[in-house]
């Protein structure tokens, strides 16, 4: 059994907030895949089992409010005698941008109060996926941003970030956190994806120098070179995209 957490506070005055993205993201993998049973109270939140991949899944929502988190997975981690590194927990991340994600594994829980609340239930071995929300630009308004809705304009990248977390869910299920990072990161953003790693920072060879991920530095070399492009046309466009031409 794995057991996929979104973290958030319980009841509709709080649904549309920021702090509760956890929450839309767990609710959007239970609405994308078919298999799992209706919601249902256990373990002091919302659970639903099924199936991600191969994989036999607990997807649980917290209803001990943020702060408590811990509380509600730890009791469903002992229940099925779950391991640390076989749970999953989705968050919001003051510290990334909009629409930014990172994965990891174990660590501090950087003032976020439901990590806090679980590092102190069942240790800092599990895994993260953080998703960023952005941040005020100020301490003292962090509290009212985090627990405000997210504004008509998110939704342009908050849509599709949540549909590809569900899409993509069965990887993280199997522990392939890295493949789920490299999907999801292609599917939001290909070009990006294409030049850089998992972490979102361009890939560097023994020397310092950055290089594209998956080059080799004759090709790297040859990249270098001067390239006379054609003036116009369909081949003169194709190659602008291709070589980075303006």
């Amino acid at each position: 059994m794995k057991l996929i957490v979104g973290l958030g506070n319980p009841g509709s005055k709080y649904e549309g907030h920021r702090h509760n993205i956890g929450f839309m993201a767990v609710d959007e993998i239970h609405r994308r895949h078919s298999g799992f049973q209706p919601w249902r109270a256990r373990f002091q939140g919302q659970v639903s089992e099924g199936r991600l991949g191969n994989e036999k899944v607990l997807l649980l929502k917290p209803s001990t409010y943020m702060n408590e988190s811990g509380r509600a997975v730890g009791e469903a981690a002992r229940f099925y005698k779950i391991d640390p590194e076989d749970i999953v927990v989705l968050y919001d991340e003051l510290d990334l941008p909009p629409a930014k994600f990172r994965m990891k594994k174990g660590g501090g829980h950087g003032g976020h109060n439901g990590l806090r609340s679980l590092t102190a239930h069942i240790g800092a071995d599990y895994r993260r996926l953080r998703l960023g929300i952005g941040h005020p630009g100020d301490k003292k308004l962090v509290s009212n941003y985090v627990l405000g809705d997210f504004a008509k304009s998110d939704r342009d990248w908050l849509e599709p970030l949540l549909l590809n977390i569900a899409d993509h869910a069965d990887l993280l299920a199997e522990g392939k956190d890295s493949q789920f990072a490299n999907k999801l990161t292609l599917a939001l953003a290909p070009e990006k994806a294409q030049r850089t790693d998992q972490g979102g920072t361009p890939r560097k060879d023994k020397g310092g120098t950055q290089k594209p991920k998956g080059q080799s530095h004759i090709r790297q070399a040859r990249q270098k070179k001067p390239v006379d492009l054609p003036k116009s046309g369909p081949m003169a466009e194709m190659l602008k995209k291709l070589l980075g031409g303006k």
